[in-house]
């Protein structure tokens, strides 16, 4: 089980792991942003290996990058690798670490909400394939992962709504009291220091459904709530050129899901007006999405990889908040009217 560390004493807690962990050697991997605007500050005397910054850069050319750096910076199998950035480096970085010379330790320390409470924590790794999201990828957890909300105060709003949204999502996993805190604490205008009781809250929603699930066989994938629309959401911004931030098609996953869980499994209206208002005071905005790309988004979800088979959309759903609805599907026609109702809502 990874250890998860919520401390401000960033580069002390980087520094106990690595002589905890004895490597034979400790190579940081980051982006340009983490690089110039993190990394100074935190006066680590370790090798870096750094990709350019931006999801549309989570591809296998990257990786090959740092695969190549790892081999021409001496790295071994009993090497460590710290990720330290946004879900991009962690998601990448995870992956790299799994791969190389059949997988060496690594160590996650998250720079947004957003990877704090999603790609850093979990195992998943991997990246974008095809123009698919998450497309190959390991299920690999990091040995640690170091948690500081010091890092998120320079995180412009865009980030922060980006975060939040995950957390809403663990919220609504986890019970009405939970997503109740969540919607009334306001993300933007708040003391940083009373996010972590929330934030570590939200990440053991994600650490006690990881640990009784750790490959995704069955209750883990009550996490991929709002991913399925989310997904195809992500995928079709980047198609059009306009990459969309993934908390922010989490968001609106969440709300077609949600319409779908209210035809289905008879999930309360009242909650999914009370959610969709949410995201119009907080400034999530609307997808650039028309009728016309409804056809688009159903291709791209059912090449989610969730989907057991090739003509069936997999979700998970609710009834309510704290009851998830795992491996649930809608038929197409089931999922356009969703759409329709959700761009009436947003």
């Amino acid at each position: 089980m990874q250890k998860i560390v919520y401390t401000n004493e960033v580069a002390q807690a980087i520094k106990t792991f690595v002589n905890e962990l004895t490597p034979a050697s400790v190579h940081i991997i980051t982006d340009t942003n983490v690089a110039d605007a993190v990394l100074p500050k935190l006066r680590l005397d370790y090798p870096v290996i750094t990709v350019p910054a931006g999801d549309d850069h989570k591809n296998i050319d990257s990786l090959s990058h740092i695969w190549s750096s790892l081999i021409n910076q001496g790295a071994t199998r009993k090497s460590l690798v710290i990720n330290i950035g946004g879900g991009v480096v962690t998601d990448m970085g995870g992956f790299a670490a799994a791969t190389f010379k059949r997988g060496v330790r690594f160590i996650n320390v998250p720079t947004t909400l957003l990877s704090a409470v999603d790609a850093a924590v979990g195992g998943k790794t991997g990246i974008n394939f095809e123009g698919l999201k998450n497309e190959i990828g390991a299920f690999a957890p990091a040995e640690a992962v170091v948690i500081s909300t010091i890092l998120f105060a320079s995180l412009p709003k865009t980030e922060l709504l980006s975060g939040y949204a995950e957390m809403l999502k663990h919220g609504l996993l986890s019970s009405a009291a939970d997503y109740a805190a969540l919607l009334d604490f306001d993300i933007l205008d708040a003391d940083l220091s009373r996010l972590l009781p929330l934030l570590e809250r939200s990440v053991r929603v994600k650490e006690r459904i990881v640990e009784e699930d750790p490959c995704e066989k069955g209750i883990r994938r009550a996490l991929n709530l709002g991913h399925t629309a989310g997904h195809a959401f992500e995928a079709l911004a980047m198609h059009k050129g306009r990459p969309m931030p993934h908390g922010y098609a989490v968001a609106f996953g969440i709300l077609v899901e949600m319409i779908i869980s209210h035809s289905l499994e008879a999930f309360p209206s009242a909650e999914l007006y009370r959610y969709a208002a949410y995201l119009k005071d907080q400034g999530y905005g609307s997808p650039d999405v028309s009728c016309n790309d409804y056809q688009a988004l159903l291709e791209y979800m059912r090449h989610d990889k969730k989907n057991d088979t090739p003509s069936q959309i997999n979700f998970t759903l609710l009834s309510a908040p704290g009851q998830p609805l795992i491996d649930r599907t809608a038929s197409a026609d089931e999922i356009l009217a969703a759409f329709d109702i959700f761009r009436d809502l947003i």
